[in-house]
């Protein structure tokens, strides 16, 4: 988690040197090269509740999900979409593994979010798969926005009685008493 402890905004780097994507679709996730395009800023949202588990949000406001739905007929791995559910649940939910200087995101199946390459229709694919040797789970995560904790100021002290406050008789000294009218 520590990847993602302090990080309000990241962008995500594959083996490929491509990054994570949010399609203008709205729906579909890939991968390219342009880091610098605003659909490569995931918004982090910890899960209330857990300090190893996030959820990452699109630029369109849709979250990264792990579907149940196969990408291939006849492939193990599973689509990765973008989703705006009507209640967050476990689907959109991402446990960071660190490997090494790298993160491995996890499903609640133990599943592994993956960069596919190769041919079409594979080619800048992701899904996520329960195979756990291939560098194409792995992600280099870059920090674009730190979250900054803001904490509301220290109440002020009580306020003490000064010299220039007035006694009852009007006069002013070090032993006036304070009269509220």
């Amino acid at each position: 988690m520590e990847f993602f402890h302090n990080a309000k905004a990241v962008r995500m780097r594959n083996v490929h040197e491509k990054y994570l994507m949010a399609d203008e679709d709205e729906e579909t996730v890939t991968q390219e090269r342009n880091g610098s395009d605003k659909r490569a800023r995931w918004t982090v949202e910890p899960v209330r509740g857990s300090f190893e588990v996030i959820r990452l949000r699109s630029c369109y406001g849709s979250y990264l999900t792990a579907s149940r739905e196969r990408f291939l007929l006849g492939a193990t791995g599973r689509k990765v979409v973008l989703s705006k559910p009507s209640g967050l649940d476990s689907s959109v939910e991402w446990g960071p593994v660190r490997e090494g200087s790298k993160v491995k995101l996890k499903t609640r199946h133990d599943h592994f979010l993956r960069a596919n390459g190769g041919l079409p229709p594979w080619r800048n694919s992701v899904t996520h798969d329960s195979r756990r040797s291939s560098d194409s789970f792995l992600w280099d995560v870059d920090v674009v926005e730190i979250l900054v904790e803001t904490t509301s100021p220290a109440p002020a002290p009580p306020m003490s009685k000064t010299t220039s406050e007035k006694s009852e008789d009007g006069t002013v000294g070090a032993g006036a008493k304070r009269r509220d009218y």
